[in-house]
């Protein structure tokens, strides 16, 4: 013909790479979950025959392995589909769909129960106590993370329940303005640092008993998680995803990941034509628009400040930290157990009723050993003040490294979604038309 023929964008080889090789890996999960047929129930209630009755518990009860070898196996495809979705086929309509199946699944049919932000905790306590972890647990845990590393936040797109139950009842979003949405980031961090201290001593599991969605899911729950979860709800109508931005620990673990990904959400398929249809379409504020660079003087004053900062930052988070260790410590029933059990040494008896009577009578009932239990407690009380210095120090580096990042603008010539905050809901994908392709013998 008259020319060579139109070449397709220099990433369009390696997205067409991108579906086989997923879904070899989510046939290979497939396979492995699905190994053991049954399981059976190793501890049984006991036959009481005295009337009895077993009460209503709040959590799922366990799934047999064959079932839940099928919950990881739909996962792992999911996170297929939506890279496929989104670096392939670049379709909003997709993942709608895609979100609304795995909010079905996930959500309701399964009742949130087990999720990747859940896992969290159950792979902190693991570690820190030596036991094993579930297979399935794992999986969920890990999955997510691995897509990411290789194409994103695909699991935001339209695999997690709660993105996609406050992605259904967006109406029309609103910006948050920078300075309060920059305060705000910290707190997915401080849900993450303290949901896994307190798991991993055993305390508490703070991000499974205040998961906002839950109790929808389950159609019941504790009144104040309940109300806190519909003015979240309120607020998604008007604010894009505010617990995924704002609040889901899960997100700061993707957020640490996406950045690496080989493949990323591009707005533009081959180059930025500067058109504007991208930049009011992202509800999240994860759209960069062309900025010039910043003064090299000012650049360099403001990251010295930082700098000289930086250390004083961790020193006054450490401090603050150690000095809670006692507060936290309170988060762990054992702490409070030895505190009732020296209050009635001491001759204060709780009231009558109470829980801390329960408690106590319940530990004379079994002959517990007080100096043990005051061992134990101080022991705990250790950890938990070292913990809790380690995450003051932790959250203090946070604050410094996102006060260097403003003072480190680098120059954007063209509009680009950032990997860390994008969720891939490929909305900007629409709003950037596909380039037309060039008639055969046309000169590229």
């Amino acid at each position: 013909p008259g020319g060579p023929a139109h070449r397709p964008p220099p990433n369009a080889e390696r997205r067409t790479r991108l579906l086989p090789r997923l879904t070899s890996i989510t046939l290979f999960t497939l396979f492995s979950a699905l190994h053991v047929l049954h399981a059976e129930e190793r501890f049984p209630p006991p036959d009481f025959t005295t009337g009895y009755l077993m009460p209503t518990p709040s959590v799922p009860p366990p799934r047999s392995e064959w079932l839940a070898g099928a919950d990881v196996g739909l996962l792992v495809l999911a996170l297929a589909v939506a890279a496929w979705l989104v670096h392939v086929k670049r379709s909003r309509s997709g993942v709608v769909i895609l979100g609304l199946v795995c909010l079905t699944w996930f959500g309701f049919v399964r009742q949130g129960c087990v999720c990747p932000i859940g896992a969290i905790q159950n792979t902190a306590h693991a570690i820190a106590s030596g036991q094993g972890l579930p297979w399935m647990v794992a999986i969920f845990f890990v999955a997510p993370l691995i897509t990411a590393l290789l194409a994103g936040r695909l699991f935001c797109s339209g695999v997690c329940p709660l993105g996609a139950l406050q992605d259904l009842v967006l109406v029309k979003s609103h910006n948050v303005p920078a300075p309060i949405a920059g305060a705000l980031s910290i707190i997915p961090y401080v849900y993450l640092v303290f949901g896994v201290l307190f798991a991993a001593l055993g305390a508490e599991w703070i991000i499974c008993r205040y998961d906002p969605f839950v109790g929808f899911f389950r159609q019941g729950g504790p009144a104040g998680v309940m109300i806190f979860g519909g003015a979240l709800l309120a607020l998604s109508t008007v604010i894009g995803r505010p617990y995924c931005r704002f609040l889901c620990p899960y997100g700061v673990l993707l957020r640490w990941c996406s950045p690496l990904a080989r493949w990323r959400v591009r707005v533009a398929p081959l180059r930025c034509t500067q058109c504007r249809l991208c930049e009011n379409t992202c509800p999240f504020s994860a759209i960069h628009a062309p900025t010039p660079p910043a003064p090299p003087q000012r650049r360099a004053t403001s990251t010295l400040i930082t700098l000289l900062v930086l250390p004083f930052l961790i020193a006054i988070g450490t401090g603050l930290g150690w000095w809670s260790g006692p507060v936290t410590a309170r988060w762990h029933h054992q702490i409070i157990l030895a505190e009732v059990v020296a209050a009635d040494h001491a001759g204060q008896t709780p009231a009558e009723g109470s829980i801390a009577a329960m408690d106590l009578d319940a530990f004379r009932r079994r002959g517990g050993d007080d100096e043990k239990l005051q061992a134990e407690a101080e022991q705990l009380q250790a950890r938990f003040r070292l913990g809790s210095t380690i995450a003051g120090g932790f959250l203090a580096l946070v604050i410094g490294l996102k006060l260097l990042h403003l003072g480190i603008r680098r120059r954007n010539s063209d509009y680009f979604a950032d990997d860390g905050h994008c969720l891939a809901c490929a909305r900007c994908l629409n709003a950037c038309p596909p380039p037309e392709p060039a008639p055969v013998g046309a000169q590229p």
